[in-house]
């Protein structure tokens, strides 16, 4: 499609937009459907081909290379008259981040599952995510052409692991290498996709094949069954014995999908052309426009009270930037969902969570790497922006009269770290310009500096995630490094409470001293709950401009640790006591006397350490099921269940990740090279005294 026609059609109605998201497990056949979607709705001409590295949507050499999707890529295409703005998300548990970000600025998702492996970690991970930010969301079960597929198997998995009530829309005619078409269960037509190979065109029949008939008509009631629970004018029509027609149906079934009510089934094959067109139509028929979803809640931050914007143009502007790029050709790109009024490129919008006024220079739309220049954008659209330079993730952009901020995104913290340094001595001021710009670009990785050693510490979600940020500093910026081995992401913590920790600083020099002094109580909290700062401080002991010094200088120290230097967390410090000098007080000293206090408090708080546990989904040939248990054992994990699926049985456990350095080359082996496995970060736990002990000796 010649890129014009795309600006030229791409102010509709705000209920002819669909922002979507394409999500699943990894190698579930996520980017191939979202390839056949571009080329059955003509956005291109060439079906894109994974194993050949020519998609459209994976355009980083790593993307082609590994046959992976590694960054969310947005695109906007049409069908039947709606715009359509996907975003293609990774499937691999290392860039969760990109999925999280996605699904706030979403307004309805994909969710692609296997025929063959049903729902999976991953699939459950992403499902969960999805239902944290309400995303209404269609099923579609690909791969029907692969050996072992079970159509509704999966459906029921939906259903059980997943706690959500599936209508199926589509029943597959045939299985695995006999996959012909579907029925479409509404309508009660069967289409073939078996004369086309490309599967631009397909055939439809009244005529259903003789051994589904009597399935397809049970499906058939009890799919109206569902639509006509949930409405009442239905409902009567529905006792009453009367007709109900096909679009009622459509109209009535998108009011429940749109309300996290039902979620429809389709089914396919993306890679046989198979199948994807009746998913473009439920994209149009079920999943919500802007307008359906009506308004989005924020807060004021003048008045701290909730405020509302309708998602329309005539609507003062707010937007959320969910993702910063680095892009060799233009600088810095703000991904930006907009959800109401109208943004003009040349224009100044206000950056709500920073404080500061940011210049647009330009406004670009994406396809994949490609972009093409507009001069507005609308209610609902999702665009780049070139020229905000302090904008970073999960940032509101407003108009400065009118503020609001909208819900933040909040990403997991990172579970693996390694060091990293410069082949030269020259390169390291370089070091610090690359690592900053991947930072800014990515929220689950983090840059610190060990005050001891001198080392720079990168840290990530997996070792997959830092080998592709190594990789990406090689090629895009040039930059040789040398890394160590990864290491685990502790962090200490405290178990007891302690309380009239004192923090003091004093100095006399020639002139003005230096005088701080604070009085803290420490108390654990639960796990995951992070930090917490209680300000009890009466009478003004210590005036209130000192107050986020003292915060600050705590914060500072528990980057620190106690125990062998990794971050505190999972911490309640109450600040109630303390005094000042008139003159001697600054923000320095109180900074110091915080961290001081902090430092002296956790040491008789009962320090412990806490170590990342690993969710692992094994897939192995049930032979070598004792072999593969009794590993685990070793390695400090336990068995959560076993589960057989046709000739393999699929073990989830759950075990330290400092036990699993390694694990797919050992897994291999015990498996005769037959074992894969699945890994995602789930919470952190105690690590056993007797570790604690043994690395603290090796750390002296």
């Amino acid at each position: 499609m010649p890129q014009s026609i795309i600006t030229k059609n791409r102010v509709v109605p705000i209920d002819k937009i669909r922002n979507i998201g394409i999500i699943a497990h990894i190698d579930s056949g996520k980017t191939t459907t979202t390839e056949r979607i571009l080329f059955y709705t003509g956005r291109t001409y060439k079906l894109g081909d994974i194993d050949e590295g020519t998609t459209q949507m994976d355009w980083m050499p790593q993307e082609k290379e590994r046959g992976i999707t590694i960054v969310s890529a947005a695109t906007t295409t049409f069908w039947r008259s709606v715009r359509i703005n996907i975003i293609d998300t990774p499937g691999h548990v290392d860039f969760t981040a990109e999925v999280e970000r996605s699904l706030r600025v979403l307004d309805g998702g994909v969710v692609i599952f296997d025929a063959e492996e049903g729902v999976q970690s991953q699939s459950e991970t992403v499902w969960r995510q999805a239902d944290k930010y309400r995303v209404p969301r269609i099923c579609f079960i690909n791969k029907m052409d692969k050996l072992g597929a079970e159509f509704e198997g999966t459906v029921r998995e939906i259903e059980e692991r997943l706690g959500a009530n599936p209508v199926i829309m589509t029943f597959p005619i045939g299985k695995e290498q006999d996959f012909k078409g579907v029925v479409d269960i509404l309508s009660l037509k069967a289409k073939y996709w078996d004369k086309d190979p490309l599967g631009i065109e397909y055939s439809e029949s009244e005529i259903i094949p003789e051994d589904l008939k009597e399935k397809v008509l049970e499906l058939r009631a009890k799919l109206v069954e569902k639509i006509v629970e949930n409405d009442d004018i239905l409902l009567n029509k529905y006792l009453n014995g009367e007709e109900i027609s096909i679009d009622e149906l459509k109209i009535s079934l998108r009011k429940s999908v749109v309300n996290y009510k039902l979620i429809p089934v389709y089914c396919g094959s993306s890679l046989r052309n198979k199948g994807v067109q009746p998913v473009l139509d439920a994209i149009v028929d079920y999943l919500p426009s802007p307008a359906d979803l009506k308004e989005i809640k924020g807060l004021n931050p003048k008045t701290n009270t909730e405020e509302k914007r309708k998602l329309v143009n005539e609507e003062k502007f707010s937007a959320l930037a969910f993702k910063i790029q680095l892009d060799p050709h233009v600088g810095k790109l703000a991904y930006t969902r907009i959800y109401s009024g109208v943004l003009e490129s040349g224009t100044y919008v206000y950056n709500v969570s920073r404080g500061k006024k940011e210049r647009v220079s330009r406004i670009l739309l994406m396809h994949a790497n490609n972009r093409e220049e507009i001069d507005k954008a609308y209610a609902g659209e999702i665009v780049a922006l070139v020229g905000p330079k302090e904008t970073r993730t999960g940032d509101t952009l407003a108009d400065e009269n009118f503020p609001i901020i909208l819900e933040k995104i909040i990403f997991p913290e990172p579970v693996i770290s390694l060091a990293i340094e410069p082949k030269t001595k020259a390169d390291q001021e370089r070091l610090s310009y690359c690592l900053q710009r991947l930072t800014e670009e990515d929220p689950t990785f983090k840059v610190k500096i060990n005050q001891e050693t001198g080392q720079t510490i990168i840290s990530g979600m997996g070792e997959l995630h830092l080998e592709i940020l190594v990789d990406r500093m090689k090629r895009e910026m040039g930059m040789n490094v040398k890394v160590g081995k990864p290491q685990v992401a502790y962090k200490e913590t405290i178990t007891k409470t302690v309380e009239g920790i004192e923090g003091k600083y004093i100095r006399q020099t020639g002139g003005h001293g230096q005088y701080g002094h604070c009085v803290i109580k420490i108390e654990p909290l639960g796990r995951g709950e992070g930090f917490k700062f209680v300000n009890k401080i009466k009478g003004g002991v210590i005036p209130a401009e000192f107050i986020p010094a003292v915060e600050k200088g705590i914060i500072e120290a528990m980057e620190k640790g106690a125990l062998l230097g990794y971050p505190i967390t999972d911490i309640q410090v109450t600040l109630y006591d303390g005094s000042y000098h008139e003159v001697d007080s600054s923000d320095i000293a109180f900074k110091i006397a915080g961290s001081i206090a902090l430092q002296e408090g956790v040491k008789k708080a009962n320090l412990s350490l806490l170590e990342p546990i690993m969710k692992l989904e094994i897939t192995i040939p049930e032979e070598f099921m004792g072999v593969v248990i009794g590993d685990i054992s070793s390695k400090r994990g336990k068995i959560m269940g076993t589960e057989k699926k046709s000739k393999s049985v699929i073990i989830k456990a759950l075990a330290p990740l400092a036990e699993l350095s390694g694990y797919a080359t050992n897994l291999r082996s015990l498996t005769e090279g037959r074992g894969i496995f699945y890994m995602e970060p789930s919470h952190y736990e105690e690590v056993p005294q007797h570790i604690i002990a043994s690395m603290l000796k090796n750390s002296s």
